[in-house]
């Protein structure tokens, strides 16, 4: 790989990276609110519509974990436009899909394309800027990063209100061909690469550990923890490949996955905050949509615009966050964003049947900030101390954690707030007379006040989750850039 940045960063290539990146980051998100939709329309169940999203999420868990080969091995401008053309391919069999099955598969093959997309963009810009300006940068990244799959709920509500699910696909379309064509006649190489070897078992390994947790994790919130088949047994093969996967990356003098990354210290204390982190994110991102709905039965299109707020103000923070990053280093910041993301968490725990709409706004929106001022800043920090040869290794074992925890979190959260609803609705039923519970009133109030409970307590969860990240932020140091120790670092990971 490249060992030093270049003298003057490509703005054209960066810019055709991002217009490819957001398209795809986009389309993660995108699908969710159609689900209900689709599954009317091909006549099927939640659990086989389900997969529109499990199934996305495995491809790109899986392939993440191999970026670092395919980046080591392949220039930038093949990658990218192979990774596109695949994406555009996979849009538009989804767009024009005669049936379910066909629309899955083309979403798969949308995962497989977009997979690459974060790892490659986020490497082009750690070569294409010096270590003193990569806050800025990774600001800018990170505008993309959040704000691209942030936006995708309210704009999918918008379009299956107003139009057919269709169209969140064929809108994609013509920008994803642009991608290619402009990749094609005006993408550069930027970074160098070699010819590293691939270890097929690692490979094994890692779908078999990436995903069966994966897989595990993300049908334990819908199908319970009792279901061996489908939550147990893979949570159980995934535990073992991946404890196999991470033993034999210690052992290859090619890993597929360089896991020597977590030798240095602030990589380490920012990959495990950026994880503890990304529980908390996605708690919020799954628990206020059903309070929304399924407790307030406010519309998807209004709760998802209640959304918006948050994901402009992430987008607006992320390059103002990478600035503040480059002057003062990743513990203010953290800490600061940790402090606000644990007092809205504490806020959203205490949510009743009155809280008014734009309260509810509000406190998402505080949430979302002190979230945009964690994320980036300590990635970067992290990145920072490893030689450019790791940066593949750093940015997809962050990208590959963060994965996993995601589907752990939200498993986890999903579980708490159906465990707790269900015990509340048993003691409030025990307060009731028969004649009661016969009125259909008093039963919809019941199922309010049983799952208002639960998401309560999972926020109060989430909360010790958020001051557990808050406490390792004290422990962080910014990584020094000057000449010499960028020199000491690149020398150390020859």
């Amino acid at each position: 790989m490249q060992t030093e940045t270049l003298k003057k960063p490509p703005y054209l290539v960066i810019a055709i990276l991002f217009f490819g990146a957001f398209v795809s980051f986009l389309n993660n998100s995108l699908l969710n609110v159609a689900l209900p939709t689709i599954m009317i329309d091909f006549d099927i169940e939640y659990s086989a519509v389900q997969w529109l999203a499990t199934g996305y999420m495995l491809v790109s868990g899986v392939l993440i974990p191999v970026s670092a080969f395919l980046i080591t091995k392949f220039k930038n401008r093949t990658l990218f436009i192979a990774s596109m053309v695949i994406f555009t391919l996979g849009t538009a069999l989804a767009a024009f899909a005669p049936s379910f099955t066909f629309l899955l598969i083309g979403r798969m093959i949308q995962a497989a394309g977009s997979a690459v997309m974060g790892p490659l963009l986020m490497n082009v810009m750690l070569v294409s800027f010096p270590r003193e300006k990569r806050g800025a940068a990774m600001g800018i990244f990170g505008l993309v990063m959040i704000t691209a799959p942030a936006i995708g709920p309210t704009l999918s509500g918008y379009i299956v209100e107003y139009w057919d699910w269709r169209v969140l696909f064929e809108m994609i379309l013509p920008f994803a061909i642009a991608s290619v064509v402009l990749a094609v006649f005006k993408l550069e190489n930027l970074m160098e690469t070699r010819n590293p070897s691939l270890d097929v078992l690692s490979v094994i390994l890692s779908i078999a550990g990436f995903g069966g947790l994966l897989y595990g994790f993300s049908m334990a919130s819908s199908e319970g923890w009792d279901d061996v088949a489908h939550v147990l047994a893979p949570i159980i093969v995934g535990a073992i490949g991946l404890v196999w996967f991470i033993v034999r990356q210690f052992r290859l003098e090619e890993p597929l996955l360089d896991l020597r990354v977590y030798k240095y210290p602030m990589f380490a204390l920012g990959s495990i905050i950026s994880m503890v982190n990304a529980a908390a994110m996605f708690s919020g991102m799954i628990l206020t949509p059903a309070y929304v709905q399924s407790v307030r039965h406010i519309s998807p299109l209004d709760s998802g615009l209640m959304m918006l707020p948050g994901a402009i103000v992430m987008g607006l923070m992320s390059p103002i966050t990478g600035k503040l990053f480059d002057k003062f280093g990743p513990r203010v910041l953290a800490f600061t964003g940790l402090a606000i993301t644990a007092y809205s968490t504490y806020l959203l725990s205490n949510l009743d049947l009155q809280s008014t709409y734009m309260y509810i706004i509000v406190i998402y929106t505080l949430r979302m900030f002190g979230m945009s001022m964690v994320m980036m800043p300590i990635m970067t920090n992290g990145l920072n101390q490893l030689p450019t040869r790791l940066n593949p290794h750093g940015t997809a074992v962050n990208n590959t954690a963060q994965q996993v925890v995601g589907a752990i979190g939200t498993a986890l959260f999903v579980t708490i707030m159906n465990s707790e609803a269900t015990k509340e609705g048993a003691k409030l039923v025990a307060g009731m007379d028969p004649a009661q519970l016969a009125d259909p009133a008093a039963q919809s109030l019941l199922q309010q006040q049983s799952l208002l409970h639960g998401i309560q307590v999972s926020f109060v969860v989430a909360l010790v989750v958020t001051l557990v990240a808050l406490v390792l932020s004290l422990f962080l140091k910014r990584v020094n850039v000057s000449p010499e120790d960028v020199a000491r670092i690149e020398a150390e990971g020859k």
